[in-house]
């Protein structure tokens, strides 16, 4: 009944900049934490950043000063702006919803992914 819907992934140079964003839809009540992780090859899925539905954000250590999160709460939609993108930080980007529904009460979703690749 809830899919999240990611875009904004690609290829980007060191230095420059990206914007993700994942949109939810379906039967939703309440959209309390919205997240955003990624994964590396070869490594563990770590969070990135995370805005509450009161509007703090949190952030891993090594992109603070260069992503922002935001959320747009009447459209269901969080964002991730990347600016001064690292080649460190390629790779799958996925969206972390906390929703709640009037059927299945409080649940996560994940989104489907977006491949970011910042290399020259």
């Amino acid at each position: 009944q809830v899919q999240l819907v990611e875009s904004g992934g690609g290829l980007v140079q060191p230095g420059g900049s990206l914007r993700l964003s994942c949109a939810a839809s379906g039967s939703i009540i309440r959209i309390n934490t919205m997240s955003w992780y990624r994964q590396a090859p070869g490594k563990q899925r770590e969070l990135v950043a995370d805005i509450t539905s009161g509007g703090w954000t949190n952030y891993e250590d090594s992109v603070k000063g260069r992503f922002t999160i935001s959320r747009d709460s009447p459209k269901n939609t969080v964002y991730l702006q990347m600016n001064s993108l690292k080649p460190d930080d390629t790779a799958v980007y996925y969206c972390n919803l906390d929703i709640t529904t009037r059927r299945q009460g409080r649940n996560e979703y994940w989104g489907q992914g977006t491949q970011v690749t910042v290399s020259s």
